[in-house]
């Protein structure tokens, strides 16, 4: 009797004891686990992060010898002679700013046409292949677009596009400057127009991605009530998705200001400032693309770097921007 009263009073506390010994070890286990993924994903963060430091600290240091030869002066002059080692920087920055740009204006109203098209009207056995052939075009390689755009393009461009332009507008003051200058098509619009169309794949891609993010029950409500299809786009589909949209123009425009091989191809390479669309040019990085292999002296070279610097710099100001837009908006929108 008094056995079994013992037995049948200490299997519970048995039970506990391996119960807890139990939890214990998975705890354990697990804390374990947990450990070593936090310190991977900080380990992963802090490479970027010296990878990040260690671009920028070797860019600086390159771009000394320049900086010391001409101080700031570097970004107040438009001569670009290396014969006789007098470097500036203006031209590239203009051009690379001004190609950006017109890659925008031509790529985002097609990339959000393509997106409205492929998530609100397309029907689903069309929207897929259309937006896989798409995405491809991201897949071709920049010197295939710049070739393409130098033997094929850029003839085309200039008979049926610059010339009718130069025509149309010659006479209009303010306007005709322009579309002055000849048509060759070897000159910053060509430039701009084949890296809109080299931007337009990511950019489309993103926003049909964030546009399908939009829950079906508000376009549904939107509808409901009487909406046309663009007041849904525009009231319902942007105004929940303006961060992703902002995102992906800012993705084509990093595309646009750091492309080299297409536009070298079809940029000109003059170091003269624009007057017009029409006049040839060189971005940053064809000019970097085009004199390094030259770049015979350590003043060259560190030019060369300094632009690289310069590109960077210009890259973070422009997403930083972008994001404290962003951050205005959200407040603005809180209220």
């Amino acid at each position: 009797m008094t056995d079994s009263t013992l037995s049948s009073g200490s299997s519970p506390s048995l039970d506990g004891v391996v119960e807890s010994l139990v939890d214990t070890q998975n705890a354990s286990r697990f804390g374990g686990a947990d450990l070593l993924f936090r310190l991977l994903a900080k380990g992963n963060a802090l490479v970027v992060l010296v990878v990040l430091v260690g671009i920028i600290a070797s860019l600086v240091i390159g771009s000394l010898p320049i900086f010391e030869a001409e101080g700031f002066g570097f970004y107040a002059t438009s001569t670009w002679n290396p014969v006789t080692e007098v470097f500036g920087a203006v031209t590239p920055i203009v051009d690379t700013i001004l190609s950006s740009i017109l890659a925008l204006v031509i790529g985002v109203p097609m990339s959000f046409g393509i997106a409205v098209y492929l998530t609100e009207v397309a029907p689903q056995w069309l929207a897929r292949p259309v937006a896989t052939a798409i995405e491809l075009l991201a897949a071709i390689p920049s010197i295939i677009y710049g070739m393409w755009g130098l033997f094929v393009f850029a003839p085309l461009y200039a008979a049926y596009i610059e010339a009718p332009l130069k025509a149309l507008f010659h006479d209009v003051p303010g306007v005709s400057q322009l579309f002055s200058g000849p048509t060759t098509g070897v000159d910053l619009s060509t430039a701009g127009f084949v890296l809109a169309l080299m931007i337009v794949p990511f950019i489309s891609s993103m926003m049909r991605d964030v546009f399908q993010t939009v829950p079906a029950v508000l376009k549904e409500s939107a509808y409901g009530l009487g909406c046309t299809r663009w007041e849904v786009v525009r009231n319902v589909v942007l105004p929940y998705t303006r961060t992703g949209v902002v995102g992906a123009i800012m993705l084509g425009l990093g595309r646009a200001l750091g492309e080299t091989m297409a536009v070298t191809f079809i940029i000109g390479g003059s170091f003269r400032l624009p007057t017009s669309l029409f006049s040839p040019g060189s971005t940053i990085s064809a000019t970097i693309a085009n004199g390094y292999a030259e770049a015979v002296t350590v003043l060259h070279t560190s030019a060369l770097t300094a632009l690289g610097l310069t590109l960077f710099f210009i890259t973070l100001l422009v997403l930083t921007a972008a994001r404290l837009l962003l951050m205005q908006a959200d407040k603005r929108s809180a209220h």
